[in-house]
């Protein structure tokens, strides 16, 4: 395991990385966590905040060229800014199953099934993890 690959990457794709695996790993904190309290809140709120970021960030990430610049884990990156204000709203309008949905499919979405695709053989997080 060498983070070399990741340190010489372009700022967004570290932005990106560093993000989503905050954002993973707050997320994973967050299944476990008791739910409704002001801690729950806090790190909803932080998870949101890393999430857009994750998102955001993808659209200067354009190593996979399937459509112009642009590739299918775009469109997720699409899913997750459309439905992140729609979970934050059923939270705020007490639809504890609909906040629970809709956050669920982001993080599964777009951080584990995105996050997956990562590792593939060639690309940098699989570089960082298994080297050359």
């Amino acid at each position: 395991m060498t983070l070399e690959p990741l340190l010489t990457a372009p700022l967004a794709i570290q932005i990106h990385a560093a993000a989503a695996t905050s954002a993973f790993v707050l997320g994973c904190a967050q299944l476990i966590a008791p739910k409704g309290r002001t801690l729950h809140r806090i790190m909803g709120w932080t998870w949101v905040v890393l999430m857009v970021v994750v998102a955001g960030s993808s659209f200067w990430i354009n190593q996979i060229k399937t459509w112009g610049d642009w590739s299918p884990i775009h469109l997720l990156s699409i899913f997750a800014l459309v439905m992140l204000p729609l979970g934050v709203f059923y939270a705020r309008r007490r639809n504890i199953r609909g906040h629970r949905i809709t956050m669920l499919s982001i993080f599964g979405g777009a951080l584990v099934i995105a996050g997956i695709f990562t590792f593939v053989p060639g690309r940098l997080m699989h570089q960082s993890l298994f080297g050359g």
